[in-house]
């Protein structure tokens, strides 16, 4: 019987955005276009890291220069970066994407902060 349905085509996309989300155990990488669209996401856990290392600069590093790799087979030269949350890997990661070959246009910080919203969790004792 044969395969029927959609042909998955190439889309060539020019610019792009990278939403880049440091957490304390991990940094994931999303590439999408100008309309949210994803075209590609890597994280430090796909870029073969585990554990605690994970979590380093170095990880995030090595999952931006993957991931810029897969984003230029898009097409995707300029992208305009956005950083959430208070990882290491924060800067680390957009040097990567750097390495990887991307022109980068500008760094915007998403980072949600509350106006006195909920009350926040105890404070942790080590």
């Amino acid at each position: 019987m044969a395969k029927s349905g959609k042909r998955k085509t190439r889309r060539n996309v020019a610019r792009g955005v990278v939403h880049v989300r440091a957490s304390f155990n991990n940094t994931m990488i999303t590439i999408t276009d100008l309309n949210g669209e994803t075209l590609c996401w890597k994280s430090a856990g796909t870029a073969g890291f585990k554990g605690t290392r994970k979590s380093t600069p170095f990880a995030a590093q090595r999952a931006g220069e993957t991931c810029a790799q897969a984003a230029k087979k898009f097409g995707v030269h300029e992208v305009e970066v956005r950083v959430k949350g208070p990882g290491s890997g924060r800067e680390s990661a957009i040097s990567g994407l750097q390495a990887g070959g991307l022109r980068i246009l500008s760094i915007e910080d998403v980072t949600p902060l509350p106006h006195n919203g909920c009350r926040p969790a105890r404070k942790r004792r080590v």
